[in-house]
């Protein structure tokens, strides 16, 4: 599966996310570290909800961008 994982600047780093996944989430001194950290995170956080007998969510986020005049 692949999940939609937006980055954002933070005050004093980046974060990842997925509007998909509650809950998990990632930091990163660069956008790529936070990526790199998230997938690392999401692997843990799937790995949870396998134990816990609970499915993983279905990735249905996606991303547009809208331009302004």
């Amino acid at each position: 599966m692949k999940y939609l994982v937006v980055v954002e600047k933070a005050e004093r780093n980046w974060a990842a996310y997925s509007p998909d996944v509650p809950g998990c989430i990632a930091t990163g001194k660069t956008p790529e570290e936070a990526v790199k950290e998230y997938a690392k995170a999401l692997k843990f956080h799937l790995e949870g909800l396998a134990a816990d007998g609970l499915p993983a969510p279905e990735p249905n986020a996606r991303a547009e961008y809208v331009a302004t005049s």
